[in-house]
């Protein structure tokens, strides 16, 4: 079986997008293992699949490298809506994206795509985190050292660590230590950010079932959301991660926008 994919990139952050509105393919986890890996597949962050929608422009369908199902993802819903207009899907450059954490809204501008990420979950069953009310500056030892985490979901569970020098910080080893924690009943991923003043701040991220990955859409999102709680930065800043910057606002009606690029990086054919 011979199928068409796109690789896209928002920041680094790349993915596989193919159009499965026929819904032909089977055993996604094993699909996602397959192709996602970056030396004998194509390789990706993270494999998205077009799927029809009753309720949207169409539905977006998200797994990791690991082969578990992701509910959302920022720089992966740009390259989404990039992709759907690209192939005449839509022709709307309003676009209406279902996924797991629900329907997504994203304005197209030329080569930047401005996304409504919704409301940010606070309270932690909802994140969810393994405590009670809202997981702000909460102390937590893993393996020979202390954090301070606050936990915000963007529809997808974050963890995020205010750090003093995030370029030097040893993210492959606590960040896997902190993902699967037992504070932490789906998991979760984890941001390591240094404020640089109250409207910049610098991001490193470990994904949840994908490992440090360039870019995250939803991580930037919730470290803003993390800041301001922290009283560490203002409702809109720049968030610099490895792949570029995204611009990101904690709006007055309390949904979070982000605003940053989405590249067709190439197309091709790959036989399962």
């Amino acid at each position: 079986m011979r199928i068409e994919f796109t690789k896209m990139e928002g920041l680094g952050n790349d993915f596989i997008v193919i159009d499965d509105r026929e819904e032909t393919l089977t055993d996604l986890p094993e699909l996602a293992r397959r192709l996602c890996h970056r030396r004998f597949g194509i390789g990706a962050d993270q494999l998205l699949l077009v799927r029809p929608s009753r309720v949207a422009d169409a539905r977006m369908v998200i797994y990791n490298p690991d082969g578990s199902e992701a509910e959302m993802c920022g720089n992966g819903v740009r390259c989404f809506a990039i992709y759907l207009l690209e192939k005449g899907i839509t022709e709307s450059h309003d676009l209406e994206i279902e996924t797991k954490a629900g329907i997504i809204e994203a304005k197209v501008r030329e080569d930047l795509v401005e996304v409504d990420m919704g409301e940010p979950a606070l309270e932690a069953e909802k994140v969810p985190v393994n405590l009670k009310g809202r997981v702000v500056s909460h102390p937590l030892k893993v393996m020979d050292r202390d954090f301070k985490i606050t936990c915000v979901s963007m529809g997808n569970p974050h963890t995020v660590i205010f750090v003093d020098d995030v370029d030097g910080f040893p993210v492959e080893r606590y960040g896997p230590a902190i993902e699967k924690h037992p504070l932490f009943p789906e998991r979760t991923n984890v941001e390591f950010a240094q404020v640089i003043t109250d409207r910049e701040v610098k991001m490193r991220v470990w994904e949840r079932g994908a490992g440090e990955t360039m870019a995250c859409g939803t991580g930037a999102c919730a470290t803003l959301v993390a800041g301001v709680l922290n009283r560490l930065l203002h409702k809109r800043a720049i968030v610099h991660l490895k792949g570029g910057d995204l611009d990101v606002l904690w709006g007055e009606d309390n949904h979070v926008f982000m605003t940053g690029p989405a590249v067709k990086v190439f197309e091709g054919w790959i036989d399962l």
